[in-house]
């Protein structure tokens, strides 16, 4: 467009057709050019691009098509219930809110320090060190545009093309794209197939003279299951005794129910060695705010500032004033949730724990739970394409997290009890339906 909205003259004397193409995330628009006398003009060389997406890019994404037909759906105000994503419906809490607010309202709108605001940083020390009673200090922490972003960074900063890292599974989907990107290996280990926990002689058997990290989540998504201490224990002695890094994936540490969480790097010797990765998406409903952070040791978090200074530049001042609130004031409105998401597991048991051809693993914390389908006859990927088609209730084919879910779905307690209780009822009924020849 010319500087006065009108078409500029070099346009007009060359007309465009547009034409779609279908790209890999949706439609590319790409144009053809006629020239006056209406023949087409030679399409240009196809353009080049990094290999590093298609390395990436796992061939598990499809499970998701589902959860975006759901949303899909329900934007068109169809009856549907998504079940098929971990994004809280509790809302920010006021006083988090109003802290991001009277920020901009300040002009809080400028540059921040990359490594994150002192102040922040300082609380998030103090507030770890409370929690596990390690000495932590500012310089062991950097702030991050959520957990996604600190993990990125901090294997880009751990590993590279010739390490490999062990992953126990199942594991959440960005871990593998995570290590692909460094170049580096991942090597999933599987659990203990009946409890779906970490088995330990399994891992031990895994470590090889390439290993250079392992990466672990407690509690985990999607099992919800919160490691013991004999099983982190395990893993710190693999750890010691063969100089590896542990990056810890800490999100749902706040949201357990039934087994207190132990963080690995309050074990003996393991501080040093340890990369804790947390956010307040899950924990204060804060998933859009992109508010996270690492704590490592100092050398290690100065190599993610390095980074952070490519990739980021520094989170938004007002998040983080939103996130000091949160950090400070936050510990009454995270206990109401979590007791919500306790609810709300406790229905979901009730309501589907006796239901034939269904076995549910009772989650120990987090918003998410499996559930075994094999027992109805179908596929998991047809069960879930069914299940959604036939009741409008959306869940994610879980083997997606790799082939130890195989078999299981993973549904979300993200949404109200009422609406839990009536997708749950909707399960039941579909899964009956099934048994009757339905």
């Amino acid at each position: 467009m010319g500087m006065n909205g009108r078409l500029a003259p070099s346009l007009l004397k060359r007309p465009v057709v547009p034409r779609h193409c279908p790209g890999a995330y949706g439609w590319a628009c790409a144009v053809t050019r006629v020239r006056p006398t209406g023949k087409p003009a030679r399409e240009p060389p196809p353009m080049r691009f990094s290999s590093l997406t298609d390395r990436i890019r796992g061939d598990r994404v499809a499970a998701w098509d589902i959860h975006f037909a759901a949303w899909t759906a329900k934007g068109r105000g169809e009856d549907v219930i998504v079940l098929s994503v971990g994004d809280p419906d509790f809302d920010t809490p006021a006083p988090v809110r109003d802290a991001a607010i009277a920020a901009l309202h300040a002009g809080d709108t400028h540059y921040t320090p990359i490594p994150g605001r002192p102040e922040l940083r300082a609380a998030l020390a103090r507030d770890v060190a409370r929690r596990t009673g390690l000495p932590v200090e500012p310089e062991n922490v950097i702030v991050c545009a959520g957990a996604q972003n600190g993990l990125f960074n901090a294997t880009l900063c751990l590993v590279e093309a010739g390490d490999e890292v062990l992953v126990p599974e199942p594991m959440y989907l960005t871990y593998e794209a995570c290590v692909r990107a460094s170049g580096a290996t991942l090597v999933p280990v599987a659990p203990d197939a009946a409890t779906l926990r970490l088995d330990p002689a399994a891992l031990a058997a895994a470590v090889t003279p390439r290993t250079r990290a392992i990466f672990l989540a407690t509690p985990a998504n999607p099992t919800g299951i919160v490691m013991s201490a004999e099983e982190l224990e395990a893993v710190a002695d693999l750890a010691r005794r063969h100089d590896l890094w542990v990056v810890a994936d800490e999100v749902y540490a706040s949201l357990t129910f039934d087994r207190p969480h132990i963080g690995i790097a309050t074990l003996p010797g393991m501080a040093e060695r340890t990369v804790t990765i947390n956010s307040l998406s899950k924990s204060h409903a804060m998933t859009g705010w992109r508010a996270g952070w690492v704590v490592a040791p100092a050398p290690l978090v100065a190599h993610m500032g390095t980074l952070a200074l490519c990739m980021l530049y520094g989170l938004p001042g007002f998040v983080q004033q939103a996130a000091l609130v949160a950090v400070e004031q936050g510990d009454e409105a995270v206990a109401a949730m979590r007791e919500g998401y306790r609810r709300r597991r406790d229905i979901a048991l009730e309501a589907l724990g006796s239901v034939p051809g269904l076995r549910c693993l009772k989650p120990e914390a987090g918003m998410f739970m499996l559930v075994d389908v094999r027992g109805t006859g179908l596929p998991t990927m047809e069960f879930a394409w069914r299940l959604f088609r036939e009741t409008g209730v959306s869940v994610l084919d879980a083997g997606a997290f790799g082939p130890a879910a195989a078999g299981c779905v993973r549904l979300s307690f993200a949404v109200s009890e009422a609406e839990l209780a009536e997708a749950c009822r909707r399960i039941a009924a579909f899964v009956t339906g099934l048994a009757s020849g339905g």
